[in-house]
């Protein structure tokens, strides 16, 4: 399920960037970005390699401009995915696995359901989809979901589904194929109640909303497409 594709391009972390700041939240530190003020809440999920990653952080405040409270946690406690010593992503997932970020994840947002959000939307990239999947199969945790090149997600999955939900992915992705794509499409096209869009990314790969390198002009506006077809959804339905 995960490999060399899953971690091309890795980011250089660092803790200083982007334009918000670093606080805790729901037991975990998290970046946030945009006003307090807002009433509407947008969480970002980050892949495995967390929330001091650029162009997450980056991609947070595009959004936090946009009017949302933004919120990127650090689900990996502080350590986040490193090729160190060549140590295999399965290795690092045994203590960093979906199941645990599901769990993670439910006190944050009920620590911003306490703050008076009136609605609050998910996006997941990679890693972070899986976890997104999960909470919304429940109408309870969020308003809106958007997946970016997910991986673990199943079609059993993407049947539990109760909120509305865009799934944006990569022509080339073994995790997350345009097959099983397909198949997602279809899971949700019979469910009418629950309004959803897929799309397939032509010439790009895995992880290319985040991963992508910011001096290459045709990998940037790919990223910013994606960028900006994941903000319409939350403009649709986080309101």
């Amino acid at each position: 399920m995960a490999g060399p594709q899953c971690c091309s391009n890795p980011p250089v972390l660092d803790p200083s960037s982007g334009e918000g700041g670093v606080e805790e939240l729901g037991g975990l530190k998290v970046y946030i970005s945009g006003s307090p003020t807002s009433k509407l809440a947008i969480l970002l999920i980050s892949d495995v390699f967390g929330y001091e990653a650029p162009n997450i952080r980056m991609v947070a405040d595009k959004v936090a401009v946009s009017g949302f409270f933004v919120v990127v946690p650090d689900f990996f406690h502080g350590d986040p995915f490193k090729y160190i010593n060549n140590t295999p992503l399965q290795v690092w997932l045994k203590d960093h696995g979906t199941d645990k970020g599901l769990e993670d994840v439910k006190p944050v947002i009920e620590a911003l359901k306490s703050k008076s959000f009136s609605a609050l939307g998910a996006a997941g990239f990679c890693w972070g989809a899986k976890v997104v999947t999960e909470i919304s199969k429940s109408s309870k945790f969020i308003q809106a979901a958007v997946l970016l090149h997910p991986s673990f997600v199943t079609s059993d999955d993407i049947k539990g589904v109760n909120v509305p939900i865009a799934i944006l992915g990569a022509e080339v992705d073994k995790y997350s194929p345009p097959a099983l794509l397909k198949e997602f499409e279809e899971i949700l096209t019979v469910k009418p109640e629950i309004d959803s869009h897929v799309e397939v990314f032509p010439n790009v790969g895995h992880g290319w909303t985040v991963r992508y390198d910011v001096n290459d002009e045709a990998a940037v506006n790919s990223a910013e497409e994606a960028h900006k077809k994941m903000l319409e959804w939350f403009f649709k339905y986080v309101k």
